[in-house]
This record gives C-alpha cells, structure tokens and sequence, in this order.
C-alpha cells in the first residue's frame, strides 16, 4: 500500500500541536506547491508577539571565554593593524559625461591625481573607491572644486560598417569634488576597546579601500581577491582557461584591534589567445581545416559572449571590442554597405583593400562586436583574446579537478605564501598606506585556542565495541553494530557499467547484503530479481522496466531499495556533487555519464518511480573493500529508516541546555542559482531534529522561492481559506508538530543553525526569520513562545588556523592541519559578540577551514563552553560517515537538501559543470581552492541586498513520491 503524505492532514492541525494528533509518523519529505508545506489550522491564527525592532535589536554580548578542553597556541593568518592617527576625509565625486565602469572612472581619477595632486590637492594622495566617493587623510583646499580631465582613446576604423581610418580621439570629463564628511576614528577605537556597541563601518570602509589602492592599480581586482600572472606560475585548466594565482585582503575588527586578513586565492581567466585557437580548445579539433557543425556554432557564440577581444591585423593599434555575437553566415558570405547609397562590399574584399589584410579561412564565421543593431564584423584571426579576464561561468569536470590539485595546498605551503605575499606588498613602502598612517605587521597572530574532546559514541549493546571514543575525528564499525538497524527485504539491482559482467555484478551486491547484516540491519541476502544490465543513455527506460518487473513479483509490496552499478567517468563529480534529501533516508550522488544528465537517476527514482537507490561506481565492484562496504551500509541504513550511532551523553540525559528540556534543533540555508540563470528560482532548505534526547534523526522541508532571495519566505505563512478564514502553516510550524508526534513532547527550546548568511545580512536575516519562527510558534498554541538561540555559521571566510610548529607531530593530524575539536573565541574574533572558530573535522588535504559560528540571538543563555561543545558533539553525528564534520550537521543537511532539490527542478543544468562565478547555489568557490571536507566540496556563496518581495512567480519543486518522504 502507498503511504499517506507525510506531514499534517488539515483537519485538527491545530490541535494536534497539543493532544499529539494530526500528523503522520515518519519525515517530511519535498513538496511541490507552496500549500503543499504548510500544516493548515482550523481556528483563526492567535495574534503573534510584535516583531522584534531593529533599533532595539543586539546581538548578544560574548558571555565570557570558554575554559573547556586542552589549551594551545596557534597562528592565524590575521596581521595586525595599526589605528591610524590621522583624520580622514571623505569627499563626493561626481563625473561628467556619467561613467559606468569603475576601470574608466579610475583612469579619470587617476589623470586628475597626476595633473592637480602638487597644486588644487595640496599634496594630498586621495583614495577612490571607483565610483562617488574620495578619501583624504586630512583637508583639500578646497570645499568644492570642478577639473576638467582629458582622456585620450584610439578609436579604429576597421569595423565592417565604417571607412574611416583610425585616429586617436579626446574626451573630456568634468569632476566635480565636494567635500562630503570627516570618518571620526575615535568611535572605531571605542569600539575595538569594546566600549562602544556597533561598529563604525563608514571607517572601516575607508581604511580598506586605503589598503587596497596599490593592489587596485598592480592587479586584476576581483571582489576582494587580487590576481595577477605574475603572483604565481599559471596552470592550464583545459578548453582555454589558465588559472592565475592571488591573494585575499580584508581589514576587519578584532579583540586584538584592527586585523588584516590576508589569504592565498586562485581562480579561473581566460587564456589569452588568437581567437581561433581559443576556439580549437573548446572544440577540440581543429578548426582550420574541418568545417564547423550548428553545435560547434553555438558552443562557440556562448563562450565568447562577453569576452573582450583586441585587433591584431595592424601593427600600431589594439583596439579592444567586446564581443556580442557570432555571425550565422560564413565570413565569405558576409557583405555590408560602406556608404549612405547602400553601396555593398564583401568583409572579404574590405579588409584587403583598407588594410591589406587576407582573410585565411573564409569558412569561419566572423565575430560581432558592438552595438547588435549596427553589425561590426571582426574576422577570428583578425583578433587575440585580451588578457586578464575572469572566468565566471560554469568549470566543467576536467577543469576542477585541474583547478584542485594547482591550488591544493598543505597547511605549511599555505603560511609561506602567505608571510611571501605580505613581505611582496610590503605595507611599510606603500605610498597611500604612509599617506594615511596605517602600519602592517609582518607576522601572523599567535592566538590562544583549546582542543575540545571527541564525545563518547554509543552503539548497539549486541556488538563486541558497545561505545566508541573517537581519534582525531575519526572512527569505524569493526566490532560495533548500528544503534538502531533498518530492514531491507526487497531489493533489485541495476547494473549501467558495461565493463561489469553479471555474475561479478552479483557477488559485489551479495557482499554488500552481508556487511549491512553483520553491520545490525535486517537484509535479504537475494534480490527480487535477476540483476539487470543497461545502458546509460537508457536511464529513463531502464529504470521503469526494472520497477515494472520488480512490481509484478511482488505484487503489491514496495521495492525498499534499487542498488545502481555506475561507469567509473564520472570523475570528480562523484564526490562534487554528493548530498541527501533530508530525512536522512535518500542520501544519493548525482552522475555525469555518458548520454547520463546530472540527476537524471535520483530524479527519475525519487520523483517518478518513488525508489529508494544506492550508487556504487565500477572501481569499487571490481575492488571489494570491507572499509567500502561499511560505509555504503551505514548510508543505506539511514535511507531505510535506522540510526547508525548517537551521542552517549544525549543518552544520559547530560547535555547542558538539550537534554534538561525537549529540545530542537533546526538547521537553515538557502541556494542560488548560477550566473546567467536568472529564470531560476533560489531553494530554501529547513530541517529540524526529530528524536529527543538523541537529537540524531532530521526531517525536512526544501521550497522554490524568488531569484536569489536570501530570506527563507515560507518559513511562517497566513493565507484566506473561503471556508476557515485566516489559516497559518509554513516549515517551522509543521516540523515543529512532526517534532511533536515523533517525540510525543512539544518542543520547550528551538536552537536554529542558519548557514550561508553573510555579515551584512545579519540584522536584516535575523529580524525576518526570528520574527517568522515566533509567529509560528503562537500559531500553534497561545503564549506558546519557546526561547530561541540562533546562530549563523559560515564557511565562506578567509581565516586560516595553523599549527605553532609543524614540525610537532603532537599538535596536528597526518594532514598537518590543526587537530579536530580546535576552538578560538578571542584575539581574531569580533571585540564584543559572542562569536567563535571550530574546526571540528580532521584535513584530508589541503588547509582546512574552520567554521565561523556567530551567535545572534539567545534566550537560552548559552556560555561560551556549552555551546561550542555542543556544536562540536553535534558535528560527530552526521549519519553517513564514520568522521567528524566540518560544520554542525543540521547546517550541512540544510545545505545539501537545498542543493538536491536544484537537480530535481533543473536535471539538464546546462554545461553539467561546476560554477566558477557568484552563484551560491551548489557549486564551489570561485576564489579559491577547495580545500579539503567531509567527502564532497562545499558550494560557493554569493549574497546581495533584496527587498522585501514576500511572493513572486516561482517555478515549483516536483514532489517527492511518498515511498521516499518517509
């Protein structure tokens, strides 16, 4: 029999938050429609409490300094700054005609400087942020004072659609300078004493543009990163791209005082090469002598979109061009008039005549530059790509791993570039620091930290090892059995992998049936049916005969599990793209095959035919690892419903401020789509603890919301029912009820773990959601109003813990990276909140990254030990792994939930790469490398302000079939 939604039937909703009716057992599962989230309530919604105001609002005072653990000394990559004594001042720049890009305004900015800084600017040395604002480290002359800046341009007459020869054309600009403001340093100094609450950032801001004037004009600025080729040897990435080596730069606040955070980045740009050798790399072939396909065509049109281009037909100009288009015709095919009498004349012939230039390969289309309405012909061996352009689009496999393992970079490679990069920017010599009085150590912080212990792991009383204590993060399921095991007695197999024959197919499933046995599930050592073979371009059809088949022989009963054989070319997509639908029941990889689209599998199985599956790739079939086998069964018992371990102390009832009263714990984030999908919606993830006092099993809740929308919308929701007025629902209010028919207890404290917020977000993200959780809260029941903490926790920072001496065995992990359970709350965190660095997991390679955990707000009077034990217990919990992870694992659930939901609302995500830009959704960084994690790579983050658009024209989520909700 199919099961019954899982989640809340509308009648008695309401009332069921109290008396325990009204929703089903087992976890929620993705919804398709936005009513389909929300756990409808008969009565009127009570009035919720008044939203907290943003004047009134704090973020919590640090309670103290943790004492917990083994003390030690490490370094981070923090220098520290010294406040300047100088006053600053900003001034208004206005520019006329208005320019739009920050590169021309600094041009203008820069000749003015040049000309007037011995005169009109009293030997003054401003600094521009690229746009409207000037600083000074004390008064101009002047109040108010208009220049007038002439800017020289070459403006070439080779395009298709004039004659005219080239000539270097003039161009005025009116400046107008006003003085604006004084930044006051002495609230800044208030602040970092911690004597003063809110930081002054219009000071802050100033210092860092100060700091960043020199790499400005020396690099190729990218967000905060500078890059350059000369920085570092670049790297081929393959199909036309090169990585170039940088460094991050950011002033920040501090207990210590003012820091700069300095960090090694890498990234991807475009080679710069002839054109039609760029071409030749993305199409692999050459393209001289075979013709080019409409595919080729258009492979080509996408990636030269954009790209800045310069002529290389004339020996005495580089004219730049940004290119638009591709022509649809052959350039032997293209003519155009070269006169008011529409007099035609062939690209071909024009070229010859105006610049003695023959055209080699007529058979190319030719690029389009400019304006698309006025076509300007250029022909491809005509131009050179223009050097140092960022690539922003998506990498595909080849590419990152390439990128991996350049800029890969053990923990002691890593602090020597990046003392290497402080001593070549060399602070103490750089004419705008001096200007303004600002002094840079050379040496990285020594801060003090503390090694927190690994907790104590239970597992089933029926194993040889009852209890386990982890080592350096790590542990394994010899001699132990899974706390609670599943069942699994109808299981098929399907085998895509052409190199895997049947009967050795067979054997690697039988062996896997026995680990999960010998591991605690309950597992029929035979399938329902005889192995299937397909082929991968088959998926769709293969997988709905092996579910027909499977159906018929059972009649009637589910198929619990399809084991899936893949092909080994998957490459590092495997790992990459790795994550779980957030019951904790589906864990899954999604795959790049051949004729094999990126979620094409999970997707069919989980939206169409309601199968739980488990991949396996080829190599591990043929090479049968006993290590292998235990992990793939402690993923498949989770996907059938069991729990692989908890925390003893969870079981003693001796976790402060979780076991004392039932508790839950949510975990938030939010994904955005990749540059250039501007249709796509952002997802938002919820999940929630399920289990008291274990707090090991999640349920959860994944909606499309409005493009980029950084606050979750659904989380609380009202809406007009004909029949019962006002009904309220939405994700908190019904995990909160799923919490309470799981537990049979009504949630006394919520503890809500938000991933992905930037610092600017805080107060706007706090507001909205702490706001949206109380309503739901008082929606159930009236005054129902349980203390909340909630805490921010990031990945997308650039501070980097080191060992004192790598050369001490004793105080790092085989990686050489800091030990797990390392904890830092002073010297490098914020002067007053209550904030901290965990690095709860060991390196595999690479620096590791500890998470940044900011708490902003708290009713329930965490101290500063009670929760970073708690948030590094909770990391040894995450179910499919025998390791600790690198951020709390309702956080990591949430993040991975919103990535998968991505794969089943876009299964043909274009390129199936991997995104270098400023997408947030499911992608890695764009600035630098991954670095090492808990088996998958973590996906980059890109915020921006919104306004406050509650309800847009999103496309909606497939739904999950029921078979795999539960």
């Amino acid at each position: 029999m199919p099961r019954r939604r899982r989640g809340c039937s509308n009648e008695g909703a309401g009332r069921g938050f109290s008396n325990g009716g009204g929703c089903s057992n087992g976890k929620v599962g993705t919804h398709a429609h936005a009513h389909a989230l929300l756990v409808d309530q008969d009565s009127p919604a009570p009035s919720p409490p008044p939203p907290v105001s943003s004047k009134a609002l704090r973020f919590p005072l640090r309670p103290g300094l943790g004492q917990a653990g083994a003390k030690c000394l490490l370094k981070a990559n923090h220098f520290l700054a010294e406040l300047p004594s100088k006053d600053l001042h900003q001034y208004d720049v206005c520019i006329t005609p208005e320019v739009t890009s920050r590169g021309v305004n600094r041009a203008i900015m820069g000749q003015l400087v040049k000309l007037y800084r011995d005169t009109e600017l009293g030997r003054r040395l401003p600094v521009y942020d690229g746009r409207k604002s000037l600083y000074t480290a004390g008064l101009l002359p002047f109040k108010s004072k208009e220049f007038i800046v002439t800017l020289t341009d070459e403006v070439d007459g080779m395009c298709a659609t004039s004659n005219k020869e080239s000539a270097l054309k003039e161009k005025q600009f009116k400046v107008v300078i006003k003085f604006a403001a004084r930044a006051d340093l002495h609230h800044l100094g208030q602040f970092l004493a911690g004597r003063q609450p809110d930081a002054p950032h219009e000071a802050l801001q100033v210092l860092d543009i100060v700091l960043r004037e020199l790499s400005t004009h020396r690099y190729c600025p990218v967000g905060r990163s500078f890059y350059s080729p000369d920085l570092g040897r670049r790297q081929p990435l393959g199909e036309g791209l090169e990585t170039w080596r940088g460094f991050y730069q950011s002033i920040r606040p501090t207990q210590m005082g003012l820091s700069l955070n300095i960090d090694m980045s890498s990234t991807a740009f475009i080679e710069s090469l002839p054109v039609i050798d760029f071409v030749a790399k993305i199409l692999n072939k050459d393209v001289v002598t075979r013709p080019l396909s409409d595919a080729d065509c258009v492979k080509i049109k996408k990636a030269l979109r954009g790209v800045k281009v310069e002529v290389t037909h004339r020996v005495n100009v580089r004219r730049k061009y940004r290119i638009s288009g591709l022509t649809s015709q052959p350039t032997r095919e293209l003519r155009f008039p070269v006169d008011e009498k529409s007099t035609m004349k062939s690209v071909v012939e024009y070229f010859q005549e105006m610049y003695g230039f023959k055209i080699q390969h007529t058979h190319l289309p030719c690029l389009q530059v400019g304006n698309t309405k006025k076509a300007n012909y250029l022909p491809m061996e005509a131009c050179k790509i223009v050097e140092g352009q960022r690539y922003s689009k998506r990498l595909n496999e080849k590419q990152i791993t390439n990128l991996l393992k350049v800029t890969c970079q053990r923990p002691r490679e890593r602090e020597i570039d990046i003392l290497q990069t402080v001593c070549h920017n060399d602070y103490d010599q750089d004419p705008y620091a001096k200007e303004f009085g600002i002094k840079i150590s050379d040496k990285l912080a020594s801060v003090e930290a503390r090694i927190l212990p690994a907790p104590w792991l239970k597992y089933h009383d029926t194993g040889k090892e009852k209890v386990c204590l982890p080592q350096v993060g790590q542990w394994n399921m010899m001699n132990k059995k899974m706390v609670n095991g599943g069942t699994v007695n109808n299981w098929a197999c399907i085998n895509f992998s052409r190199s895997v024959q049947e009967s050795v197919a067979r054997a690697f499933c039988h062996e896997l049936a026995q680990m999960c046995q010998i591991s605690g599930m309950v597992f029929n050592l035979e399938p329902v049916i005889p192995i299937s073979i397909a082929r991968p371009e088959q998926v769709d059809r293969a997988l709905k005969i092996v579910y027909k088949e499977a159906m018929n022989r059972l009649r009637g009963k589910e198929l619990e599990l399809l084991i899936v054989i893949l092909p080994d070319n998957n490459g590092s997509l495997y790992d990459c793209l790795s994550t779980e639908t957030i019951a904790l029941k589906t864990f899954y990889y999604v795959f790049l095959t051949a004729g094999m689209s990126a979620g094409d599998l999970k997707r069919i199985c989980e939206t169409d035919l309601g199968i739980i599956s488990q991949c396996c790739l080829t190599k591990h079939v043929f090479k049968i690892s006993r290590q292998y086998l235990a992990n793939v069964s402690l993923k498949i018992n989770v996907k059938m419903g069991g729990r692989n371990t908890v925390l003893l102390d969870a079981l003693s009832w001796r976790i402060p401020l979780v076991s004392d009263i039932p508790t839950i714990i949510f975990g938030a984030d939010v994904t955005h789509p990749e540059n250039g999908e501007e249709s796509s919606p952002s997802i938002a993830a919820v999940v929630a603890s399920q289990d008291w006092p274990e707090v090991t099993k999640y349920a959860g809740l994944v909606c499309a919301q409005a493009h980029r929308q950084e606050l979750i919308q659904d989380l609380f929701k009202t809406w007009q029912d004909p029949v019962r007025g006002t009904v309220t629902g939405g994700m908190i209010k019904e995990l909160l009820i799923s919490f309470r028919k799981a537990t049979g207890q009504k949630p006394a404290r919520i503890i809500f773990y938000r991933d992905g917020v930037s610092d600017c977000q805080f107060y706007q993200v706090l507001l909205y959601e702490l706001d949206a959780i109380r309503k739901a809260c008082a929606s159930l029941e009236p005054n129902y109003q349980p203390p909340v903490t909630f805490v921010v926790v990031q990945k997308r920072h650039h501070t980097r813990l080191f060992a004192n001496n790598h050369k001490n065995k004793s105080s790092t992990d085989k990686s050489g990276n800091i030990l797990p359970g390392t904890v830092v709350d002073s010297k490098i965190c914020h002067p007053n909140e209550f904030d901290f660095y965990l690095c709860s997991h060991a390196g595999i390679q690479g620096t590791s990254r500890p998470a940044h955990y900011h708490v902003l707000w708290d009713e329930n009077n965490f101290t500063a030990d009670g929760m970073q034990s708690l948030t590094n217990n909770l990391c040894y919990t995450y179910a499919r792994c025998t390791r600790s992870v690198s951020i709390v694992p309702p956080a990591y659930y949430a993040h991975l939930a919103a990535f998968r939901a991505r794969y089943y609302m876009e299964p043909d995500m274009p390129d199936a790469g991997i995104g270098n830009g400023n997408g947030k959704g499911g992608t890695p960084k764009e600035e630098e490398e991954e670095e090492e994690d808990d088996h998958h790579h973590h996906h980059h983050r890109h915020h921006h302000h919104h306004r406050h658009h509650i309800r847009a024209a999103v496309r909606q989520l497939p739904a999950l079939k029921e078979n795999v909700k539960k």
